[in-house]
């Protein structure tokens, strides 16, 4: 072998060692992690569901908004090239007296070419529904959760309702590109809470910061005594929490601005809730079998009232 073909080999072996490195680096690798960085006292969570006096919610409804699709392996680091649908997701909370809206969807014009599907009658249902809401949460400040409240046709009159975290308020740059009007919140008090919120009857958030600043579960328990779990985009799929796998970090370093340890923690507590209490329903961010399940064993009802 010639000292010119051995050269380009080596340079050839090089560059594919370095490329295969980048390559699990930025796409397969997910991460181990840290022992106890983050807990849910769910019996502290429940104690509160219960302390907030009055009836709790007897339903909760579900509004498909629309869908994305991204590959596989930007959903769970390590999987497939092959695209997954991402569906976005409003909800309805209903009480005897009141309504409450967990978060908001988006419109077709935020969504804009990304959007693979957007169903204008259901979003036209949940703009509705916020109208009459007595309280509306979003579980992050991303434009998909926050999008239908920046882009509601009167903001004027659902701001009352709508409580956004000081870390949400905080943290306008990771809505984009949904912007609240110049001027709308001015005078707004954001809500302060620690670890745990109380903020209805059979409802707490749970401060979950990492895929944002503003990230929190909603945990809602129903009047039969049931419970259900919305912990945002802390998981986009079940998977994640089944595997305790993050995200491609090309997705999470590079556009998500994510705090990956803190995600990973969450992912590992949440794995660990699930196998020591089963019955309560973990959702997702969007992940459409587990909102199709829930529908089908009837804890979660179609369209909002």
């Amino acid at each position: 072998m010639s000292k010119w073909m051995r050269r380009s080999l080596i340079g050839l072996a090089v560059i594919a060692v370095i490329g295969g490195g980048a390559y699990y680096w930025l796409f397969v690798q997910s991460g181990t992690p840290q022992q106890g960085a983050f807990s849910i006292d769910i019996g502290e969570v429940r104690r509160l569901a219960n302390a907030e006096p009055g009836p709790k919610p007897a339903d909760v409804r579900v509004e498909h908004i629309g869908s994305f699709s991204f590959p596989g392996i930007a959903v769970v680091a390590g999987d497939s090239w092959k695209p997954v649908d991402m569906p976005v997701y409003s909800y309805q909370i209903v009480y005897p007296d009141r309504t409450a809206i967990i978060d908001t969807a988006l419109d077709d014009k935020l969504g804009g070419d990304r959007f693979g599907s957007f169903d204008k009658d259901a979003y036209g249902r949940m703009q509705k529904a916020m109208a009459a809401a007595k309280l509306i949460v979003i579980t992050h400040e991303h434009v998909d959760h926050i999008g239908g409240i920046v882009e509601a046709p009167d903001l004027k009159a659902i701001l009352p309702a709508v409580r956004l975290t000081k870390e949400q308020f905080d943290h306008p740059e990771r809505s984009v590109p949904a912007a609240f009007p110049k001027g709308a919140l001015d005078g707004y008090q954001p809500l302060v809470y620690d670890k745990y919120d109380a903020i209805a009857p059979g409802m707490v958030l749970i401060k979950s910061p990492g895929h944002s600043p503003g990230s929190q579960m909603i945990y809602v328990q129903k009047a039969d005594g049931s419970e259900i779990l919305f912990i945002g985009d802390v998981a986009w799929h079940f998977r994640n929490i089944d595997l305790v796998r993050e995200r491609a970090r090309a997705v999470t370093q590079y556009f998500l601005k994510e705090d990956r340890a803190a995600v990973l923690a969450e992912l590992q507590e949440l794995a660990r809730l699930h196998e020591a209490e089963p019955k309560i329903a973990i959702v997702p961010g969007h992940d459409g079998e587990v909102v199709a399940g829930l529908e089908k064993a009837g804890a979660l009802e179609s369209g909002f009232k």
